[in-house]
C-alpha cells in the first residue's frame, strides 16, 4: 500500500516557488493515483517560516478535482481553530467533490505560536474539541439544531449519508477517552495512549477496536548510493526535525523528532533514513501483503525536481517489485 505525504516546507534554501511547489503537489498526486496508491495525506499548522500548509481543506480540494480513486486523508486539522458549523460546511463540500474520498483527522494542536496567532487559550482544547465532534455529527444530518443557543442548517448535507468518518488525535489520556466517546476512531502520537481508548471504549459498551495502527513512520527515501544522499539530503531533513522539535519543547509534549543539532546526530535517531531501493524492497517483502510504503517526496522542503527522481526509482525499482 502506497501513501504520499505533503505538507509543503519551502525553506529558502530550496530556492522553489510556493507556486511550483503547489503544482508539483498535485501532479504528484496524480501519479499517486496512477500507480495504485492508497492515499495522499496533508497536514496543517500556522504561521511557520517556512511557509507550511496552512488550509489542507483548500489543497484537498483542487487533488479532489484532479484524481478519481485515491483516498485524501487530512492528518491532521487542528480542531481549536476552526469554527464548527464552517468546518461542517467546508466537509460537506469536499465530501461531494470527492465523492466521499476526504478522511480527516482532527486533533488538539500544540504548538503554542498557533494557539496566540488564533486568540485560542491552549486550555481550552477539551471543550472546543468536544463541540466541533457532536457539532460536526449534528450538522451533517442536514435537518435544522441548536448550535449555542440559536438556529443553524448546514446545507447541503455530505455526500456520505452521516459524513465523514471522524477520528481524533490526540496525545494524552485525557485525548484517548474523549475520542472513545465522541469520535470515530483514535490515532494517539504514542502507543502508550491507546489502551485508555481501548478501556474506555469498553467502559461505554463500544466493540473492541483492536490493536494500534503503527504510529512509527520515519521519513524514508532512496538513493542508490545513501552517502552520497544523505549529504545532499541531509539540510533538508534536519530542517524538519528541528522546526518539529523546536514546536514540541515549546509545548512541553513528547516530539517523535529527536532535537537534533547536526545531520549525524539526526542520522543516528532514525527518524528519517536513506534506503537503497534494494534495501526497501526486502523491508517491504518482510512486512507481508499489509505492507505499507509511505513516502515523503518533498519532506523538509526538499526540491520537487529532486522529489521526482526518488518517485521514479520507486516506481522502476520498487513498485514492481513488491
Amino acid at each position: 500500500m502506497l501513501i504520499l505525504r505533503f505538507d509543503l516546507r519551502n525553506p529558502p534554501m530550496a530556492g522553489v516557488s510556493m507556486a511550483d511547489r503547489y503544482a508539483a503537489t498535485l501532479e504528484m498526486a496524480e501519479w499517486a493515483e496512477q500507480h495504485g496508491a492508497l492515499a495522499v495525506v496533508l497536514s496543517e499548522h500556522h504561521g511557520a517560516d517556512d511557509g507550511y500548509l496552512p488550509n489542507p481543506l483548500l489543497l484537498a480540494a483542487a487533488i479532489a478535482a484532479r484524481t478519481t480513486t485515491i483516498r485524501i486523508n487530512i492528518a491532521s486539522l487542528v480542531g481549536p481553530f476552526h469554527h464548527p458549523l464552517r468546518l461542517a460546511e467546508d466537509l460537506a463540500i469536499l465530501d461531494h467533490l470527492s465523492r466521499g474520498r476526504i478522511d480527516p483527522v482532527i486533533s488538539g494542536g500544540y504548538a503554542p505560536h498557533e494557539f496566540e496567532m488564533f486568540g485560542v487559550p491552549s486550555q481550552e482544547r477539551p471543550q472546543r474539541m468536544t463541540r466541533l465532534f457532536r457539532t460536526l455529527k449534528q450538522a451533517w444530518s442536514g435537518e435544522p439544531f441548536e448550535y449555542e443557543g440559536r438556529k443553524a442548517r448546514v446545507t447541503p448535507p455530505p455526500y456520505r449519508q452521516g459524513g465523514p468518518t471522524l477520528t481524533m488525535g490526540g496525545s494524552s489520556e485525557g485525548a484517548a477517552r474523549r475520542a472513545a466517546r465522541i469520535a470515530d476512531g483514535f490515532i494517539p502520537s504514542e502507543p502508550a495512549f491507546w489502551q485508555a481508548y481501548v478501556d474506555e471504549c469498553a467502559k461505554l459498551g463500544k466493540p473492541d477496536p483492536g490493536p494500534p495502527l503503527s504510529t512509527s513512520n520515519p521519513t524514508t527515501y532512496l538513493a542508490d548510493d545513501v552517502e552520497a544522499g544523505w549529504a545532499e539530503l541531509g539540510p533538508y531533513f534536519l530542517h524538519e526535525a528541528q522546526s518539529y522539535g523546536g514546536w514540541g519543547q515549546a509545548a512541553g509534549v513528547a516530539s517523535p523528532y529527536a532535537a537534533a543539532t547536526d545531520i549525524d546526530q539526526l542520522r543516528a535517531t532514525g527518524s528519517h533514513r536513506i534506503l537503497t531501493p534494494d534495501q526497501y524492497v526486502a523491508e517491504l517483502r518482510a512486512m507481508g501483503e499489509l505492507a505499507m510504503a509511505i513516502v515523503h517526496p518533498m519532506a523538509g522542503g526538499i526540491p520537487p525536481e529532486r522529489a521526482w527522481q526518488m518517485l521514479h526509482l520507486l516506481e522502476d525499482r520498487v513498485l514492481t517489485q513488491v
